[in-house]
């Protein structure tokens, strides 16, 4: 007898490799706050939005932190949705 689990798909996949970077980017910092962001959001992210959170993903912690501080704005690729709910997000909630 197999115990075979339901197949997951493409975007789910996805989901879990997001969640997994978010939690372990090295930085504590960043791995407490993007990993409790993702934990709220990933969900709801069509696939659109899972990219351009892939993408945010791509930059270093020092960039993404100054952009959540507000020490410096976003750079234009990174002007959407995506960067908004995280500007917006409350991590102590």
């Amino acid at each position: 007898m197999t115990d075979e689990s339901p197949p997951i798909d493409e975007s789910e996949a996805k989901r879990r490799r997001l969640l997994y970077r978010s939690r372990n980017r090295g930085t504590k910092e960043t791995d407490l706050l993007l990993g409790r962001f993702a934990s709220r959001h990933l969900e709801a992210f069509d696939d659109r939005q899972l990219a351009r959170y892939e993408a945010l993903l791509r930059e270093s912690d020092p960039d993404i932190l100054a952009w959540i501080a507000g020490r410096e704005a976003p750079p234009p690729e990174h002007d959407n949705d995506v960067m908004k709910f995280l500007l917006e997000f409350k991590y102590y909630e």
